[in-house]
């Protein structure tokens, strides 16, 4: 189980709701995922015509958490007045807060996502943070009140996997009490898998699966290397070594490495 504010879930996977053909196609692949948690950007869901309608009832209907995000939102006072306006239109404090800084990149703002999340926490938000993996600005959006931090492992939609992964690596030493979502960058469940490998408790994801040739059995996939990755974690991985060391015995007895 993982926590997020408290809560309890069993998934450790997180799906977006965009890019998606149809809402049927949607609703398959957060089925096939089994994801509790799903972002939906108040863009969408607020659009005052049938499309925004409907998507609010698929979303009722599947009967999971909605975390509601600031996509889009290049000011602290965007961010901040999208996020109220998200709390009243789906009843809940959650919010996926996003800054972003660079149009080609979509690299987060730090310095306003800190700000940010400073005033929507003293409003009374629980807020999950899409960042970078620099260690300083995870620590001050802690500091700042945040219980889930979500560093980046590469820029959104580009598939590229963990790009950094001796820095994220250390912002999981370095928070152990923090609830950690590797967000964005991911491509193939195998990234996810190395996401949960070193610790991390969850990944959010949308482009690798509503990209895929197969969406829905894409979302299996994921599924399966969250679970892989988790119970590789749990059983312990060895360390990587500089050296070559044999796992046949050249010598002796079979088994006599094992003795006493």
């Amino acid at each position: 189980m993982v926590s997020f504010y408290g809560k309890m879930f069993s998934s450790r996977l997180l799906t977006g709701t965009g890019l998606y053909a149809s809402p049927t196609l949607m609703q398959q692949v957060i089925e096939a995922s089994g994801a509790e948690i799903i972002t939906l950007s108040l863009r969408r869901a607020a659009a005052g015509d049938t499309s925004g309608q409907s998507l609010r009832a698929l979303v009722r209907d599947l009967d999971v958490t909605v975390l509601p995000n600031t996509a889009g939102c290049y000011t602290v006072r965007d961010a901040v007045t999208t996020a109220r306006l998200a709390r009243e239109l789906f009843g809940t404090n959650w919010i996926k807060l996003e800054v972003i800084a660079d149009d080609k990149t979509l690299q987060p703002d730090v310095i306003g996502l800190v700000e940010a999340a400073s005033i929507l926490i003293r409003d009374g938000f629980d807020v999950f943070p899409y960042c970078t993996e620099d260690l300083s600005v995870a620590q001050r959006l802690v500091d700042a009140g945040c219980r889930v931090v979500m560093p980046w492992a590469a820029p959104i939609g580009s598939a590229r996997g963990l790009l950094n992964r001796d820095a994220l690596s250390l912002l999981r030493e370095r928070l152990p009490d923090v609830t950690l979502v590797v967000d964005a960058g991911l491509g193939a469940p195998s990234h996810a898998a190395q996401a949960l490998e070193l610790g991390y408790d969850a990944v959010l994801l949308n482009t690798a699966i509503a990209k895929a040739a197969d969406p829905v059995v894409m979302a299996k996939a994921f599924r399966l290397a969250v679970d892989a990755g988790r119970i590789a974690r749990a059983a312990g991985l060895m360390g990587a070594r500089d050296v070559a060391s044999p796992s046949t015995p050249v010598a002796g007895m079979p088994f006599s490495h094992a003795a006493p």
